[in-house]
């Protein structure tokens, strides 16, 4: 089979397309995949991109969906030809006991999904939405399953709410697409009026260019007649953070999910604190909630949206296309 790993010191440029023996067969509690495909997440990027991030012969990629070929001793639920997905942080099945350090999810801490075929425990994975490609699939990992958390888990959507999305990345949009298939308003941002334009055609109800009005937390007080929004799916983090700040409501919920700004920066606490918001950060979710999400796929209706597809052994390319930012959603890779 093909897999792709990174070779020392790591970067794009040391990503390694070989031939290696197949995977083994299944053991108790195992189940065999044929993957035909993943997604990139801005976490595959960073740890492919920076050297030293990897060690070397490590199989990049979170995401990873096919079809069951074959299944081990004492695995229920599943059996040959179903289609699924796996899960980003396989051993946090459930609970509260959530996990800090990307020392278990695969493509960083483990081997990952760059590969045509894997034998693993069936507990990581779930089925694939109903009647969803391979794929659509490969978006639920990570991008997908993040937005659920921030918006539903955690932030309690609900039908009226007014949900504010930056930027048109993979969790941006999958936020935007839940948060209206749920009855909710949505506020979108971008530095791009052609991708806002695209947004407005995914159902945002206001669009904000953000390079024109760097202050678009007061715009979305604005749009909201003073009352604020009452969730944001932060993605940027220190440079964008103040701005949620300010465009949230009273008791609003900031679910930072991202640091595409930097890693650290100065914070209005005050103005926080005074408005009595709530500032969460998370990291994907358990498998419980990827089984959650899938269920709710089922009958939203919601299907994500796919900017290109690369080929494996084009990977690096992929990662290229999005460290570009042309892209808009999520770029996928096949196997």
């Amino acid at each position: 089979m093909k897999q792709v790993t990174i070779k020392a010191p790591g970067g794009l440029d040391n990503l390694v397309t070989a031939d290696v023996a197949d995977a083994a067969a299944p053991g108790a509690g195992e189940i065999t995949v044929r993957l035909h495909a993943s997604s990139l997440n801005y976490h595959d990027y960073r740890v492919c991109a920076v050297e030293g991030a990897l060690p070397d012969g490590r199989i990049p990629m979170a995401d990873g969906a096919g079809v069951i070929e074959a299944v081990g001793d004492g695995v229920e639920g599943f059996t040959v030809g179903d289609n699924v997905v796996s899960c980003f942080f396989p051993e946090w099945q459930t609970g509260d006991d959530k996990p800090s350090s990307f020392a278990t999810t695969p493509g960083d801490g483990r081997d990952g999904y760059a590969r045509e075929r894997v034998t693993l425990p069936a507990s990581w994975f779930t089925f694939s939405p109903e009647g969803w490609s391979h794929e659509e699939a490969a978006t639920i990992t990570t991008a997908g399953l993040t937005a659920w958390r921030a918006l539903v888990v955690d932030g309690g959507l609900k039908a009226g709410d007014t949900v504010a999305v930056l930027g048109t990345g993979g969790v941006s949009i999958y936020a935007l697409q839940l948060a209206k298939a749920m009855g909710a308003t949505v506020i979108a941002t971008s530095s791009s009026d052609d991708k806002l334009e695209r947004l407005r055609e995914l159902g945002a109800d206001h669009v904000i260019n953000y390079r024109t009005t760097p202050e678009w937390g007061e715009e979305m007080q604005r749009l909201t007649g003073g009352r604020g929004v009452d969730i944001v799916v932060e993605v940027g983090g220190p440079a964008t953070l103040s701005q949620s700040i300010v465009a949230g409501r009273p008791g609003a919920h900031l679910a930072l999910i991202g640091v595409l700004t930097g890693f650290s920066g100065e914070i209005p606490t005050a103005l926080m604190m005074s408005r009595q918001q709530r500032l969460q950060g998370l990291i994907v979710g358990s498998r419980q909630h990827q089984l959650d999400f899938v269920r709710a796929l089922n009958v939203l209706g919601v299907r994500p949206v796919i900017d290109r597809r690369f080929p494996l052994d084009q990977l690096a390319d992929a990662f290229r296309h999005q460290e570009s930012g042309k892209h808009f959603g999520k770029i996928c890779v096949t196997m």
